[in-house]
C-alpha cells in the first residue's frame, strides 16, 4: 500500500510539474479586446491550435439600397502569433427601384503575423494581408460568365495597446481594387480607431470602433458602438451598432456575432 501512495504522489508531482513547465512555456500575449465589426485573424499574439468560429447577420440602410447580410468564418492559429481566416458571406439588397441581389460575394482569405509582443508595456504589433476574391454577377440563363468578377487585395497594420481596462487598437492599410473586365485598379484606405472598455476578470467588453475610409476621392466615418457578452466559457455574441458621421450614402446599419471557439 506505500508502494502504492508513493507511486501515486510521484505521478501527481510529475504531473504538476509538467503542466507547470507546459504553462512557462506558453509564449508570451497580451490580452486586447478585439473590434467586433472589422474582425482581426485570431487574437494578436495568439497561440498554436487556437480557432474561434463566428457566425454573422447584419442589416444596413443606405440612401438608395438596403441590404442584409451574412457570413460564416474560421480562423485559427497555424503557429504562435501567426493567424489565418477564411471567410464566405452573403449579400441579399435590393434597391429603390426594387431589383434584388441574392448572391455569395466572393471568398476571404486572411493572414496576420505578430510580430511584438510586449507584456511589460501591454503592446502588440502585427501585419497581415487580406485577399477576397470576388464572384462575377452571373445569372442562370448567361453563359461563359467568367466565376471571378475581380478581387480586393489589403495589406494592413495593426498596433494595440493596454492601460489597465482600457485596450486601444489601431488598424489600418490600403486596398487594391481590381475588376477583370474594365481591368482597372482602384486604390483607397482604411483606418479604424477603436477604444474599449474589459470588464475585470471576464470577456466582456464594450466600447467604439472609429471607421475611416478613403474611397473614390471622398471621405467616410462610420462610427460603430458595440458590446462583447460571455454567454459560457468558449461562446459569445458580439452586437455592433454603425452610427454615420460623414457619408453621403450611409444611414445606419447593425450586426450581431455569434463567436465559438472550440478548444478553448
Amino acid at each position: 500500500m506505500k508502494l502504492l501512495y508513493t507511486i501515486l504522489f510521484s505521478f501527481t508531482l510529475c504531473t504538476y510539474a509538467y503542466a507547470q513547465e507546459s504553462e512557462q512555456s506558453l509564449p508570451a500575449k497580451v490580452k486586447h479586446a478585439e473590434p467586433l465589426y472589422l474582425d482581426l485573424m485570431r487574437d494578436l499574439g495568439a497561440r498554436k491550435g487556437e480557432a474561434e468560429f463566428n457566425v454573422g447577420y447584419g442589416r444596413g440602410r443606405y440612401k438608395n439600397r438596403s441590404e442584409h447580410t451574412s457570413f460564416i468564418e474560421y480562423e485559427w492559429a497555424a503557429a504562435n502569433r501567426l493567424g489565418l481566416e477564411i471567410e464566405i458571406p452573403v449579400l441579399f439588397a435590393k434597391d429603390n427601384f426594387q431589383h434584388h441581389t441574392n448572391r455569395v460575394e466572393g471568398i476571404k482569405l486572411g493572414t496576420q503575423y505578430t510580430f511584438l509582443v510586449d507584456e511589460k508595456h501591454q503592446t502588440s504589433l502585427a501585419i497581415g494581408y487580406l485577399h477576397e476574391m470576388e464572384f462575377g454577377k452571373s445569372a442562370p440563363d448567361v453563359r461563359n460568365t467568367p466565376l471571378f468578377g475581380g478581387f480586393i487585395s489589403s495589406p494592413f497594420f495593426i498596433a494595440a495597446k493596454r492601460f489597465n481596462q482600457i485596450s486601444t487598437l489601431i488598424y489600418t492599410g490600403p486596398e487594391f481594387e481590381y475588376n477583370f473586365k474594365e481591368r482597372d485598379m482602384n486604390t483607397n484606405f482604411a483606418l479604424n480607431a477603436s477604444v474599449h472598455y474589459m470588464v475585470p476578470n471576464s470577456s466582456n467588453y464594450l466600447g467604439i470602433e472609429n471607421e475611416i475610409r478613403y474611397a473614390e476621392g471622398s471621405w467616410e466615418y462610420i462610427m460603430r458602438p458595440q458590446v462583447k457578452l460571455s454567454l459560457a466559457h468558449n461562446f459569445a455574441v458580439g452586437l455592433v451598432c454603425g452610427l454615420p458621421i460623414k457619408s453621403e450614402e450611409f444611414q445606419m446599419d447593425f450586426l450581431t456575432r455569434l463567436i465559438w471557439e472550440p478548444n478553448f
